[in-house]
This record gives structure tokens, C-alpha cells and sequence, in this order.
């Protein structure tokens, strides 16, 4: 029975020791998540890709509907 007592205290122990380590991995994640959304967006509104999806979407409207 001690033995047991001894085996949850040094798992209980050992949890605790990393117990903020998954909000530091979830607040990098969500950092790391702001920051791609912000190049992307970047690059997305930029006139030389709105002209090629402009381009694009007129090639396969007029191929559906030529």
C-alpha cells in the first residue's frame, strides 16, 4: 500500500511540475496561426494575384459557358 501511495505521489508530482505547458504550446500555435493568416492575406489582396484569379475565373467561365 505505501508503495502504491509513493508511485501516485511522484506521478502526481511530475504532472504538476509541466502543468502550464500546453497554454505556452496553445499560445505559439495561435501566434504562429495569426501570423501565416496576416502573410497570407497580404498576398492574397495584392493586385497581381487578384488579376490572375480574375483571369482564371474568366478562362473557366467562358470555357463552361463559350
Amino acid at each position: 500500500m505505501v508503495l502504491v501511495i509513493k508511485i501516485l505521489r511522484s506521478r502526481i508530482n511530475h504532472l504538476g511540475s509541466q502543468a502550464g505547458l500546453a497554454t505556452a504550446e496553445y499560445a505559439v500555435t495561435t501566434v504562429a496561426a495569426c501570423g501565416f493568416a496576416g502573410v497570407l492575406y497580404k498576398v492574397l489582396s495584392s493586385n497581381q494575384v487578384l488579376d490572375m484569379l480574375t483571369q482564371l475565373i474568366s478562362k473557366a467561365l467562358s470555357w463552361v459557358f463559350g
